[in-house]
């Protein structure tokens, strides 16, 4: 068990993390999801012995081991940015923090041979990572990691680099491979549905600091406040300022009528939040809100369409399915479905979430 008790971590006068306490299972997979400088790589690095933090403890089975550098630690590492030993084969590279452990030649070879397999690298292990691609130099520094036998793994980005074709392959197979592991699996990603796919429990960053941890699916459902429900959507969740007058939630002249559950909310100011492919281009059944918006610009993908919209100083997104070919400055409908809100108070925290379980 790796538990982190109120860490802070200070580079000059900047606070690179912030009060952060976790406490990460054996056998377990936690995702650090946050955008680019949140804090994950800052966090893993401390994690790994690699930094100090300024205060607070790190505690490993028990044992605090700040202090303890990062080589008597039981910890493998992969960044974004692969490291490999260039005069070594992709062979050696894999084999070699198996050669430092004194492991036999036949299981050596076993591991190797498996770890390559996974990684697709089966054809190349006689050469050296200079004559790979990016790619393949990145599984070769993933497939090392993972025949360690560490604790704890720490992965960084890892699948980055990597073609579309095999960071889907391996996003279903990591999965699999750290349940039989036993270790703990720390996994950094700034991309929310690689969150979901990978599953276990996740960590929301925000400048350096963790705004929710919990299991991943509970953390989509149900994010505790604005800022962890804008870092668990992507593109971020729409917002849109409204008041509650009796049983209307209005924003200029649309208005939809206040869900029963949080019909004993005070009258005043609130937030609705509905995530980008939540909002319809066409009426839904039941209840909703209408807005006239008009279009600033259209970004279309081939499976999907992403229609950005205005009305008033209201900013938003529609994730659509298919090609919808709608030209800048076109005013169209777009609808708020009530079943599908989120609903923040004024201090941002959570006072209503939808049934978001279908989705998962």
């Amino acid at each position: 068990m790796l538990e982190l008790k109120n860490i802070s971590k200070k580079v000059g006068n900047s606070l690179h993390i912030n009060d952060v306490s976790m406490i990460l299972e054996k056998g377990t997979v936690n995702v650090l999801l946050g955008p680019t400088l949140s804090g994950k790589t800052s966090l893993m690095r401390l994690m790994a012995g690699l930094d100090r933090p300024t205060s607070g403890e790190i505690l490993m089975n028990g044992e605090n081991v700040v202090g303890k550098p990062v080589q008597k630690r039981n910890v493998a590492m992969v960044y974004q940015q692969f490291i490999n030993y260039p005069a070594m084969t992709v062979y050696e590279n894999i084999a070699s923090p198996m050669r430092v452990m004194g492991l036999d030649q036949q299981n050596v070879d076993r591991r190797v041979k498996q770890a390559a397999e996974l990684m697709k690298l089966s054809p190349y292990l006689d050469r050296t990572p200079l004559n790979l691609s990016g790619g393949q130099q990145q599984r070769t520094a993933l497939a090392r990691a993972l025949v360690k036998d560490a604790e704890l793994v720490l992965l960084d980005e890892p699948l980055a680099n990597l073609d579309y074709k095999l960071r889907e392959e391996l996003r279903i197979e990591l999965p699999k491979i750290f349940a039989e592991t036993g270790a703990i699996f720390v996994y950094a990603t700034t991309e929310p549905q690689e969150a979901l796919l990978l599953g276990g429990k996740t960590a929301t960053l925000h400048e350096g600091r963790v705004t929710q941890f919990d299991q991943t699916i509970e953390v989509y459902n149900s994010p505790s406040d604005l800022l962890t429900a804008q870092t668990f959507s992507d593109p971020p969740m729409n917002i849109l300022p409204v008041e509650k007058a009796g049983n209307k939630f209005s924003f200029n002249a649309s208005s939809v009528d206040v869900p029963k559950s949080v019909s004993g909310l005070p009258d005043g100011q609130y937030q609705l939040g509905v995530r980008p492919h939540h909002m319809l281009l066409e009426k839904p059944n039941g209840k909703s809100m209408k807005l006239d918006c008009r279009v600033s610009t259209t970004e279309i993908t081939g499976s999907e369409s992403f229609i950005h919209l205005n009305n008033a100083d209201a900013y938003m997104v529609a994730l659509v399915h298919g090609v919808h070919r709608v030209d800048v400055d076109d005013n169209i409908p777009a609808y708020l479905d009530q079943k599908n809100l989120f609903v923040f108070d004024q201090n941002e925290n959570l006072v209503l979430a939808p049934d978001m379980s279908r989705e998962a």
